[in-house]
């Protein structure tokens, strides 16, 4: 693989994207099943019905023991690292809109 960063997926060997997917899917599920009710137990008007003890996003991954106990500053942890993955999408489609102009990779860019 190589190149600019825009063609790096469609280089990628055939049947990898499945596997790829796959992945993601499962953790999808898993996450699915820690946040949200069993559509069979929530009532019809309410599909989609997350849990109580639920707080978007949080699946218990914390190896490090990093996350603060205050509700108040998990609060104010989880706006900061929202606004962190903000910018570095932007970031990220500057690099690739860069590319897509001249062609060139993010690190050729800095040799030229």
């Amino acid at each position: 693989i190589s190149g600019p960063a825009i063609t790096h997926f469609t280089q990628v060997p055939g049947g990898w994207d499945a596997i790829i997917v796959a992945f993601i899917g499962s953790a999808e599920a898993q996450r699915a099943q820690i946040g949200w009710v069993d559509p069979a137990d929530a009532s019809y008007d309410q599909p989609g019905l997350l849990r109580d003890d639920y707080y978007p996003g949080d699946i218990g991954f914390d190896p490090l023991g990093l996350r603060p106990e205050d509700p108040e500053e998990l609060d104010l942890m989880i706006t900061k690292e929202l606004q962190n993955g903000r910018l570095a999408m932007l970031a990220a489609a500057g690099f690739l809109a860069q590319e897509a102009v001249d062609g060139k990779g993010i690190i050729e860019h800095f040799s030229s």
